[in-house]
């Protein structure tokens, strides 16, 4: 265990008086917060009028957070670096709110909380309040990039802040309630990604202060040795610090620090001067027990609070009504002495001032916290290099692997940004199963462990970040992102459910900070989701669901875009597209299996920006007004539409049909729910007013109706999509047990055309045969009929 000595370091008494004094104001800034509307110095006696009618927020991390803050002040100072403080206890919010009140960033950014008593009072009134600042670090606090309302991310969110950053510190704050969370679990893995050369360095303090909401934590009912040979078995050199008294905790905290920025400064000069070891470095981090709610209320009412579950949130709870409540907030906050620490005009005392770094040095004013300020375009490669040839009269004749063709553009998307190191691809070990795999002609995937003589495609420079969680890639992404950078997420359509919450707190991020002026934009987070449900027959049940893209379709119009290419030119303009946009959510849905071609490069760019259109070449329509639309979203939909239409066009020559693909499924909504919606005519002029349309999509049904509800033509739409129907199968019986199959797609039209039904019995049969036929044929050989797996479109 690494007990650390008070001799170690000479750190004088007046400088660490100072700092106490420093953490003081914190803390009294932090409790004024939670429960004060006015009389922020306390000039007077605390009165009714003076206290929040609702009381709400959270002290018991909070002077624990203001502790390590004003600690931090004095490292960065002392050695000039470049730091940022990532806060993991949820609702640390009066803490970050405090901290940077108090080093001016806050001020700076918003002037009308002023560094003296009036800023102060509205500071205290805004917190939690209707028309205020959220409890937890939103996108509103400066210096932050991690939402803490949800726990588990903030580890994640600092080693992709840290990765390409060489001169950056992450200083992350884990809390022992959220250590409890598997993501927070294997975020530790993260220091195994981490290159000293050409990385910045993340410190993880675990901030051990005894309880979650109402009970002990688990971490920190464990002794020091078996947590020590925790960290130590997940690759850390643990360094403690615990107590009670202040003065002690001040010498330790301040010493222990020392010798953790000295390691760090050592692992990093020997890797960059090329002296280090083949070893993984052994990274420092720091496990700070510290009493919950420390210098709060010891008890009220009789009952323990400081040191306990009671202090989590409102230690003293009826301020306004209780008498002998208020008394107890009143020595409390006296017990900060505020004159001490601010003037008779409430601005802080110039010597603690002094104690925090300046301009950009100021944790709360880092640009690094604010990505955008550091964003550089993203240099792309002309996408007609990547074209594939489709010719009018020869279109679906011909197939490709979108994702393998994607795949090329990536790679020379790396090699375009090698220089600027400021792109990297993400998922879990599905890189080259989603055939993006041309990537690693130009790069490795990142490992840091031992690389062994026949392993293939690790190295040190990396740019493929790999590893089995979801969790991990995505708050990796999301830390890259926010930081300034560039960055490509792919994953297995069905598994990407399990960052569901993550990417819910990422557009809720996004959100918020496109009415912050000061938060200059980052670079969208773009998904590609494949091995996707209709060609998951061979992995069955479990690995077929699409239902991702309709928790997305939930949230903000202006934060999130959805799209289906339909073939490879179509995937590489959208791919292209979303990796240049910047504060959106772009969700790509394409498979990686071999499929028909349907567009040049310069259709698919016209057809992508109009976001769905009439595919004349496809129709029988003539000019004249349609019988019926046959539309599709989604690559297998696209095929199996395609095909419903050939034999309706073969059977049934005089039926005049028109034939719709949809690329951005949010055309669908009407402009006045998303941007990229059609207008009414536009609308019309595709799916008609009054015509039945028989829509292929690739997921529930369900969306579509929800999307174009308020369209003239809705009641006439009939979606057919997966309904929840999966096994270990063959691709088409995919389809044909989901009703998605160019047979049931042909039959439901039959149904919905006035009249047609009546004199294409014929057909009817036949179709039903084939349905039979197929049901046996899979079943006795394992494979679909040769009609399918050898169909092409006829031109």
């Amino acid at each position: 265990m690494q007990n650390v000595p008070a001799s170690q370091t000479a750190i004088p008494d007046i400088e660490l008086a100072l700092i106490d004094r420093y953490w003081r104001a914190a803390n009294y800034l932090s409790v004024g917060q939670i429960y004060l509307l006015d009389n922020p110095l306390l000039k007077q006696p605390l009165k009714p009028e003076h206290i929040k009618p609702r009381l709400l927020g959270h002290w018991g991390t909070t002077p624990g957070l203001n502790f390590i803050y004003a600690h931090l002040n004095r490292v960065i100072k002392v050695r000039d670096l470049d730091m940022i403080y990532v806060c993991g206890p949820g609702h640390g919010g009066p803490g970050m709110v405090a901290n940077t009140w108090l080093e001016g960033s806050y001020s700076e950014i918003y002037p009308d909380i002023s560094e003296n008593a009036a800023g102060m009072q509205k500071l205290f009134k805004q917190f939690s309040f209707p028309g205020g600042v959220p409890s937890h670090v939103a996108p509103e606090t400066p210096g932050s990039i991690h939402e803490g309302g949800e726990l588990g991310y903030a580890l994640v969110h600092a080693f992709g802040a840290a990765f390409d950053n060489p001169e950056l510190v992450v200083a992350c704050v884990v809390g022992d309630g959220e250590a409890e969370t598997g993501p927070l679990a294997a975020s530790w893995h993260s220091s195994k990604f981490l290159n000293a050369k050409r990385d910045g360095a993340v410190l993880p303090i675990l901030h051990l202060n005894g309880y979650k909401i109402a009970s002990p934590t688990l971490l920190a009912r464990m002794g020091d040795e078996e947590l020590e040979s925790l960290f130590r078995g997940y690759g850390y050199e643990p360094f403690f610090v615990e107590g009670h008294e202040p003065a002690a905790m001040h010498r330790k905290m301040a010493e222990t620090f020392d010798l953790a920025f000295n390691a760090i400064q050592l692992i990093q000069q020997a890797a960059r001067d090329g002296t280090a070891s083949t070893e993984r470095p052994r990274w420092p981090m720091i496990i700070l027990r510290s009493p919950k709610g420390w210098t709060g209320p010891k008890e009220v009412d009789g009952r323990k609070v400081e040191d306990f579950f009671r202090a989590h949130q409102v230690p003293v709870s009826n301020c306004r009504d209780n008498d002998r409540h208020r008394e107890i907030l009143e020595t409390w906050m006296r017990s900060y002495d505020p004159a001490d620490l601010f003037d008779d005009d409430g601005a802080l005392r110039p010597e603690l001032k002094a104690l925090a770094p300046e301009g950009t040095k100021r944790m709360g004013s880092n640009p690094h916290a604010n990505g955008g300020l550091l964003r550089k375009e993203l240099r792309q490669p002309p996408i007609s290099d990547y074209a594939v040839p489709v010719e009018a009269g020869k279109r679906g004749a011909i197939t490709a692997q979108a994702t393998k063709i994607l795949g090329d553009y990536l790679r020379d998307t790396l090699m375009l940004n090698d220089e600027a190191k400021n792109f990297r691809i993400f998922g879990p070990d599905e890189t080259e199963s989603n055939r993006l795999g041309s990537v690693f002609e130009v790069t490795d995937r990142v490992w840091m462990e031992e690389i062994r003589p026949y392993d293939v495609q690790l190295g040190r420079e990396g740019r493929v970040m790999e590893v089995l969680s979801e969790h991990l890639c995505q708050g990796w992404l999301e830390g890259y992102l926010l930081t300034g950078r560039h960055g490509f997420f792919s994953c297995y359509e069905a598994f990407i459910h399990i960052v569901d919450s993550m990417f819910n707190q990422h557009a809720k991020w996004m959100k918020v900070t496109r009415r912050l002026g000061w938060r200059k934009p980052v670079s969208s987070l773009t998904y590609l989701l494949t091995s996707h449900v209709w060609r998951q027959d061979h992995n069955g049940f479990s690995h077929q669901d699409p239902g991702f893209v309709d928790m997305v379709a939930n949230k903000k119009s202006d934060v999130v875009r959805i799209y289906f290419p339909p073939d490879a030119n179509t995937l590489v303009w959208v791919g292209d597209h979303c990796l240049a946009t910047y504060d959106r959510i772009n969700v790509i849905v394409a498979g990686k299996q071999p499929e028909a071609q349907w567009l040049s490069m310069q259709e698919a760019e016209a057809h992508c920006r109009a976001g769905a259109g009439i595919w004349d070449w496809a129709g029988s329509e003539d000019g004249g007004e349609p019988d019926l639309v046959m539309a599709s979203a989604g690559d297998v939909p696209t095929l199996e539409m395609m095909a419903a239409v050939q034999l309706l066009r073969d059977a049934i020559p005089d039926l005049r049909i028109r034939v719709v693909n949809v690329v951005d499924l949010m055309a669908l909504q009407s402009q006045d729910q998303h941007p990229h919606g059609l207008s009414e005519p536009d609308f019309d002029a595709l799916f008609t007013t009054d015509r039945p349309v028989i829509f292929a999509y690739h997921g529930y049904p369900q969306l579509i109706h929800r999307l174009t509800y308020k369209r003239n033509n809705h009641g006439n739409f009939h979606v057919h999509g997966f309904i929840e129907e999966g096994t270990t199968t063959t691709p088409f019986d995919m389809t044909v047990l989901n009703e998605l199959d160019r047979y049931h797609l042909a039959l439901n039209a039959i149904d919905r055309v006035p009249g047609l039904k009546a004199r294409s019995g014929d057909l009817v049969a036949m179709l039903e045969a084939r349905l039979d036929e197929h049901f046996h044929y899979v079943r006795e050989h394992g494979e679909d009929m040769p009609e399918i797996r050898d169909w092409r479109w006829r031109n």
